[in-house]
């Protein structure tokens, strides 16, 4: 398996950590991408595409990074210490998404990006550099798809509360209802006394 392309792009601010991002082409047909060229004590090295470690809130069930003092959907207060440490004892907040298995496969990716990212810095420097680090659905030399017009709110209009007297309030008609048990037993029982006197 060789690596058949590397991009780089080179981050704007040169004095930070974080030097470039890269993606590297295995075989002409597989592509790793987000790969970062970090500034460490002993010069840059790779670092391979990550994401954050979560946890679930205890109250809502809700995901939240390791580092998050309160749920993000409930506000309720999470544990500190959520995180698997390491050997070190360090916390554990980013998982690799895509790495080597072998110590010879991680030294074949470092040596080809780092040679790459040296050789873009130059490339940098000279008048008209355009990176190459572009989205891959899509020709580097073609102009970026257009966007989308925004759609507009229909507006609704108020309309201005009429002048003059209002009519006066009606109550609703009241329907005609058979009559009551009650009303029928009053009924009966007061001819039934007339009968009796």
């Amino acid at each position: 398996m060789d690596i058949t392309e590397v991009r780089i792009k080179l981050m704007e601010e040169p004095g930070e950590r974080l030097q470039a991002f890269c993606s590297i082409t295995f075989d002409d047909c597989f592509v790793v991408r987000d790969l970062k060229i970090i500034e460490g004590s002993n010069g840059p090295f790779v670092a391979m595409p990550s994401r954050k470690l979560t946890s679930h809130c205890p109250h809502c069930g809700c995901k939240n990074h390791l580092r998050a003092a309160c749920c993000n959907q409930c506000g309720t207060r999470l544990k500190e210490d959520r995180a698997i440490k390491d050997e070190e004892g360090r916390a554990k907040l980013y998982a690799d998404i895509a790495h080597p298995i072998n110590s010879s496969c991680r030294e074949m990716i470092q040596q080809r990006v780092i040679e790459e990212f040296q050789q873009e810095q130059e490339r940098a420097g000279q008048p008209g550099y355009v990176s190459r680090y572009e989205d891959f659905d899509r020709d580097v030399d073609s102009p970026p798809p257009p966007k989308a017009p925004l759609r507009e709110k229909p507006k609704t209009e108020v309309q201005p509360a009429e002048s003059g007297p209002r009519p006066p309030h009606t109550p609703p008609a009241r329907k005609e209802s058979a009559p009551s048990r009650q009303d029928v037993d009053d009924t009966s029982a007061g001819s039934f006394g007339a009968g009796i006197l």
